[in-house]
């Protein structure tokens, strides 16, 4: 900066020579000099001042706009942060339609020990071995004295071990808080919940992530924090799949059966109000997957949803509601059943014979395999495939399952001939799981909409395209119910119920796939009620069932798997808000459940 003399000496001459005082100028420069100093400290006084409103002003706008922010948002609770990622150990609630408890946590305790900490190892992993039998004596000793200082002893343990050890007194035995997953009805709805365990794990909480059935589909919902705790609601009742699942195991023990599956299905919503696999497991100790033999003989195998069997006749009422749909037959059509139907080198036969025609309701009323092949002969196997697919038959179900998605049905992949026409459309040649077979049933009887099966339950239906007409699905409800009226499912008819449904009985095939078994079969039934506006769909299947109350063994559906589920039916309806059909019958006042 340059600064003006304070006496410049061009106005101290010019002042001199007017006879001015020269100090004059100097007392004036001075004064022009502070002003000029006092102008700039001001200036850079006033631009602190600015700058630093300026950062109060963004300080608290910031302020603002976050008490803003946390304003507008839930509340939710504060979580301390800590090194390393962090253990979500909530888990969401699972109940039933109603509310009722299926899955939920239980505060429990890990044992660890710190083997530097400890006073007396070697006492301290005796006393360990007297409590927990399952553990090594010596190998705790050789853990506690080796110079580790960390030791997994236990990952969970209950309340009486807890105080156990607590009273063995040594201060390096210590215990860590966490979350395990309880399942309340021990082993009831084992195939839907499927089961929990520990994923990450530390000292002072656990992971716990689903391994199987819903607890794995709805795992990341099950463990949100954002939902805030809110239950997993499933579309079972919890009642109902209990007296399933009672009446399934002693029809089970009674036809000598090695395995069965139930499935009972809300007709119009596909929601599943019961589901059932035996043998089953209890997902509080959930057994191992199996490392070798037959997955279908393990009891973490699903039947309901993982069984992809021939489910035989049960087959045919698919084949005549699309020829009565198509228009080519009508109930009273005369259908051609002389046996054996000779094809090639094929010959097909029927269980029994039949006479030389029946008409199309006979067929299915006495399940004739010669009637149904004559009449899928008239639909053709494009329209016969393409109208499976459309009832789901071809494809896996959209069940909220882990073990869905990996069941494809078993079908003709590349050519679909006539003789697979014929065999298909009495339920040989091709294989589905009974949940496929539900959906199916309930799509055929409540009018003919697709039906799509949930384990969800759901506030509002959702209504899938038409895939037959309503007057065909009237006549198909009428065909079942002729069955059990007086086909091969009377065994069925529960008194007041208006039962309908079509049986089917099945070789079961070997292992290898070469043919199939002389004397083993699995039987199903498929029905509804009540027949005249079916609010439930039903199949029960049993594999390798044998009925012996009679001087000959018998394994046809109508002898062992139709009993079981007119008993499922008599136990479940009046619990599904069901009500009877009452007829008064004479004078006398007496009334009577009409068959």
């Amino acid at each position: 900066m340059i600064r003006t003399p304070l006496r410049p000496l061009a106005r101290i001459l010019a002042a001199r020579a007017k006879g001015e005082n020269p100090d004059a100028i100097e007392r004036e420069n001075i004064r022009l000099r502070h002003e000029e100093l006092r102008d700039r400290a001001r200036a850079r006084a006033e631009g602190r001042l600015f700058v630093l409103a300026l950062f109060f002003l963004c300080a608290f706008g910031t302020v603002g706009i976050r008490m803003g922010v946390l304003a507008a948002t839930d509340p939710a609770e504060p979580r301390s942060a800590g090194s390393g990622a962090q253990i979500l150990a909530n888990r969401a609630d699972i109940t039933d339609r109603n509310g009722q408890l299926l899955a939920t946590n239980l505060v429990t305790w890990s044992l660890y020990a710190q083997p530097r900490q400890m006073i007396d190892p070697e006492g301290s992993a005796r006393a360990l071995a007297s409590i927990f039998p399952d553990l090594d004596r010596d190998r705790l000793i050789r853990q506690f004295t080796g110079g580790r200082t960390f030791v997994w002893i236990k990952r969970r343990i209950s309340p009486e071990q807890r105080q156990a050890v607590h009273d063995i007194g040594d201060p390096g035995l210590l215990f860590g808080p966490r979350e395990m997953r309880l399942y309340p009805n021990g082993a009831l709805a084992a195939h839907v919940l499927g089961g929990a365990a520990f994923g990450r794990e530390g000292v002072h909480s656990a992971e716990v992530i689903g391994t199987a059935g819903v607890e794995k589909t709805f795992d990341e919902r099950l463990r949100d924090p954002a939902n805030q705790g809110r239950p997993l609601v499933l579309s079972l009742d919890l009642s109902v799949q209990a007296a399933v699942e009672q009446v399934l195991e002693a029809g089970m023990a009674l036809m000598n059966a090695k395995g069965a599956a139930a499935v009972v299905m809300d007709a119009r919503t596909g929601e599943v109000v019961a589901m059932a696999s035996l043998p089953d497991f209890d997902p509080n100790d959930r057994p191992a997957p199996p490392t070798s033999g037959d997955a279908s003989d393990n009891p973490l195998f699903n039947r309901a949803v993982q069984g992809v069997y021939e489910l035989g006749s049960t087959y045919k009422i698919f084949t005549v509601a699309q020829a009565l749909d198509l228009g080519l037959v009508t109930p009273e059509t005369r259908i051609d059943t002389r046996s054996p139907m000779t094809h090639g080198r094929h010959r097909i036969r029927d269980f029994r014979n039949y006479g030389p025609e029946l008409s199309v309701t006979d067929v299915i009323v006495k399940s004739s395999n010669v009637g149904t092949a004559r009449i899928a002969l008239m639909i053709g196997a494009e329209r016969q495939k393409a109208f499976l697919a459309r009832l789901g038959l071809l494809a896996p179900t959209a069940i909220e399952m882990a073990e869905a998605p990996g069941v494809q049905p078993l079908f003709p992949q590349k050519n679909w001939p006539e003789i697979s026409v014929m065999t298909i459309s009495y339920g040989h040649g091709t294989s589905a799981s009974p949940l496929h077979l539900a959906a199916a049933y309930a799509t055929l009887v409540n009018g003919g909409y697709k039906v799509t099966p949930t384990i969800l339950h759901r506030d509002i239906p959702l209504r899938g395209e038409r895939v037959i007409s309503e007057q065909t699905s009237a006549i198909v409800r009428s065909m079942l119910r002729e069955t059990v009226a007086r086909g091969t499912a009377t065994l069925a008819d529960v008194p007041g119920y208006s039962v309908g449904g079509k049986t089917g009985t099945a070789d079961k095939p070997l292992r290898d796939g070469r043919g199939y078994h002389s004397d083993k079969v699995i039987t199903t039934f498929a029905g509804m009620f009540p027949s005249d506006n079916p609010a439930y769909v039903i199949v029960v299947s049993l594999d390798e069932p044998v009925e012996t109350s009679g001087p000959e063994p018998r394994r046809t559906a109508g002898w062992t798997a139709v009993p079981v589920a007119a008993e499922i039916i008599r136990r479940i309806a009046p619990i599904l808000g069901v009500r009877p059909a009452i007829a008064t019958a004479g004078e006398d006042g007496v009334t009577l459940a009409r068959n």
